[in-house]
């Protein structure tokens, strides 16, 4: 079975014309590549090492879908509107890896999918029972290396036009659905960073945020602070608060493991 798409498929940047994307969502759309950039710089030059020499790829793709008014505000960093939320899992904690974890719908290319977007959405339908008819797809981000798992993974954002009912669809698989609001998300309040720490020296630091009960860091956590600063969405916050990872997790409302996914994590440097 096949598990690379064609390289035709696999375009970044906007996908429709500039008047078609919510003008708070433009600074991100217009440049995809400093999403990457900042992504990838967190984690110092080994994870662009590692992304370098990666082979034997496997392709994946996750769908970062924001709801909210088309207007941006004018009083808010980026234009942000106090109603617009994002679409996150929470992975089922019995599953052998990534256990409890949160995350945007999302997963691996399938043959038949039109990658990235197609694999993006039907994979958010499994997991979250979203219709596609009220989504429209905006922008592919560039796609980034997952060393540890072999994956490539692309982003694909998407505006919630038309919101409908999601929820859980395998609790084997997924243990929550959640629409998070991104001014809650993004409040200093809700934001730190987590560190893991082995024989005394950090092998993993990275953001976090902590919203209803849920604990949001890793690929996640990094992805979704490095398309806020991007954006101007980004309020001032303490980036010297850098609390243990297995604390963070402890506080949260369902246990998750703390296997760390290194893109864009700070290792230690």
């Amino acid at each position: 079975m096949s598990t690379t798409p064609a390289d035709g498929d696999q375009s970044h940047g906007p996908l429709v014309p500039q008047e078609q994307i919510p003008p708070w969502l433009h600074t991100l759309t217009d440049d995809v590549s400093a999403v990457t950039a900042r992504v990838l710089g967190r984690g110092g030059d080994r994870t662009r090492w590692m992304s370098m020499i990666q082979r034997n790829k496997r392709t994946a793709a996750v769908l970062i879908l924001f709801a909210g008014s088309w207007d941006a505000d004018p009083t808010a960093h980026g234009g942000l509107p106090g109603d617009v939320d994002v679409l996150l899992t929470q992975r089922a904690p019995t599953l052998r890896q990534h256990s409890g974890q949160v995350a945007f719908p999302g997963g691996s290319f399938d043959p038949g999918d039109e990658f990235p977007v197609g694999t993006a959405l039907r994979e958010a339908n499994e997991e979250t029972g979203l219709v596609a008819d009220g989504v429209d797809i905006l922008a592919n981000l560039m796609p980034f290396p997952v060393p540890a798992s072999g994956f490539e993974v692309t982003p694909v954002i998407g505006h919630w036009r038309e919101p409908g009912p999601v929820g859980v669809v395998d609790t084997g698989e997924t243990a929550r659905v959640s629409r998070v609001n991104m001014r809650e998300l993004l409040h200093p309040d809700n934001r730190f960073q987590v560190q893991r720490s082995v024989l005394g020296g950090s092998v993993y630091k990275g953001p976090a945020f902590f919203v209803d009960g849920m604990l949001v860091w890793g690929f996640t956590g990094g992805l979704i602070a490095a398309i806020a600063e991007v954006s101007g969405w980004e309020v001032p916050w303490d980036k010297d608060d850098v609390r243990p990872l297995d604390e963070a997790i402890a506080l949260a409302d369902l246990p998750q493991s703390s296997w760390v996914n290194p893109v864009g994590e700070d290792h230690g440097r």
